[in-house]
């Protein structure tokens, strides 16, 4: 049975002049914070080799290096909802961007394995808060018509982070023992551009309704798409809010609470998918389990896979609002059991073909980004009641965090204990039942405002 369809309860009758210079200017800043949050997970995987090494790590230790940042993207998640309801979006990604700057700099100074798992749980807490408002914030600036694009903007800035992080780490990769200090260090530069660029930019609209200052909601919107759009959306913004109750109470009633078991559902199944088996252990895998490359050429091999990433979601910006948001995500997940399937069976030869593993870990990542990655935080920044939006966000983001430590801490030791062939086989059942879910349950959004979207909820 498909899922829900949504109808549009207005359609424009002439087209909206928008001014794109400041939408995408608000947007791109905004989406800086998934840079670093991309550089952030995605360091790791070339400088685990040299952890190793440096601290003498078991495969346990190995594990919670890897995913400690992880655990703190679990809390700045679960606070990052409510902080953003009262102090607004812009605020607390200032923090973000001051997190972000210190923790790098902290990750790359560590004596000792304790020291570097405070400094990137610090980070983990900056990346999570920002995981949830940067997709939020462009949500509430951006045009219902370009919604879908600029939100993805967002992925595209975590993806260009993830490949900036694999450059990085195959350039410093010959520097030695202590190159991983470097490789955490350079995160501090983007850190304080995206702290300055946040002064230039404005509070979101729909968080500045919700707490009586109407005139600067109005001006922002008049930037947007001119006064009398502005004035259109305006009332709408304020008509939905005066009919939310905006408690959290509220996301547990019925209506909203299907929006709520749907969020979290697709959260937690966007990291049982597998992906980050790739991204954060790619190097671990062609050095240790296929064998026979170097630290650096195991380091270099997974630039392909990073470049292959950006490509796949440039592609995923242009379709998402032309395909729609339940298609891509089914073709997305349909792709990763292909490959998860692959690579069990490309982990039952002796030694593993390591052309095969190497194509097969870039048809996961391409098939993720071009729909799973982006597609999951559109719908979650798009379901929400604009009161409770903030705090929604922040349940389903605290969910998608926790399910990407157990599959980050889990990883190796299911591996250990199934073999690759037995771990890559269950992520494929996990990519077979989020096809279901998507399939069955959950709405096509693509085009409709927030509002009409909220509508859908109500019983």
């Amino acid at each position: 049975m498909p899922g829900p369809i949504l109808r549009p309860v207005s359609v424009p009758t002439r087209p909206i002049q928008v001014n794109l210079v400041y939408v995408y200017l608000a947007s791109l800043v905004a989406a800086t914070s998934g840079l670093l949050f991309g550089f952030d997970i995605a360091v790791i995987n070339g400088a685990l080799l040299f952890l190793k090494q440096q601290f003498a790590l078991s495969e346990l230790q190995t594990e919670f290096a890897a995913s400690s940042l992880l655990v703190g993207c679990v809390f700045g998640a679960a606070c990052g909802g409510g902080w953003s309801d009262r102090l607004g979006r812009k605020k607390v990604l200032i923090f973000c961007a001051v997190l972000f700057a210190f923790s790098s700099i902290g990750a790359a100074l560590p004596r000792n394995l304790t020291e570097f798992v405070v400094a990137r749980v610090a980070g983990g807490i900056a990346i999570g808060m920002a995981s949830l408002l940067a997709p939020l914030y462009i949500a509430e600036v951006a045009p219902a018509h370009m919604r879908g694009r600029l939100v993805s903007l967002n992925q595209m800035a975590i993806v260009t982070g993830i490949l900036l992080a694999y450059l990085v780490n195959w350039s410093l990769s010959s520097m030695g023992a202590e190159a991983w200090r470097w490789m955490f260090a350079v995160a501090a530069i983007p850190s304080l551009f995206f702290l300055l660029a946040l002064f230039f930019v404005p509070e979101s609209p729909r968080w500045l309704v919700e707490k009586g200052r109407d005139e600067e909601a109005h001006t922002v919107l008049a930037k947007v798409s001119g006064r009398a759009q502005a004035d259109i959306e305006l009332a709408a913004i304020r008509e939905a809010i005066q009919e939310e109750s905006g408690t959290l109470a509220e996301l547990f009633a019925p209506g909203y609470r299907r929006a709520l078991i749907l969020a979290v559902g697709l959260a937690i199944l966007q990291q049982w998918t597998g992906v980050n088996t790739v991204l954060f252990y790619g190097s671990v895998i062609l050095k240790e389990q296929v064998g026979g490359h170097s630290q650096s050429a195991a380091i270099g091999a997974n630039v392909f896979i990073g470049l292959v990433n950006c490509l796949s979601t440039i592609v995923a910006l242009w379709l998402i609002d032309k395909l729609g948001r339940r298609p891509l995500l089914m073709y997305s997940a349909g792709g990763m059991v292909v490959a998860h399937a692959g690579l069990a069976f490309a982990f039952l030869q002796s030694p593993p073909n390591a052309m095969l593993v190497m194509g097969l870990m870039i048809l996961c990542t391409a098939s993720f980004a071009v729909g799973l990655g982006p597609g999951v935080w559109v719908v979650l920044s798009e379901i929400f009641p604009t009161r409770i939006r903030g705090r929604a966000m922040s349940i389903a983001t605290v969910a998608l965090w926790i399910a990407c430590v157990i599959l980050t801490f889990t990883y190796l030791s299911i591996a250990s204990a199934l073999g690759p062939t037995g771990a890559f086989l269950i992520y494929g059942g996990m990519c077979i039942l989020t096809i279901w879910v998507v399939a069955k349950f959950t709405p096509e959004t693509k085009g409709h405002t927030l509002e009409e979207i909220e509508k859908l909820w109500r019983p």
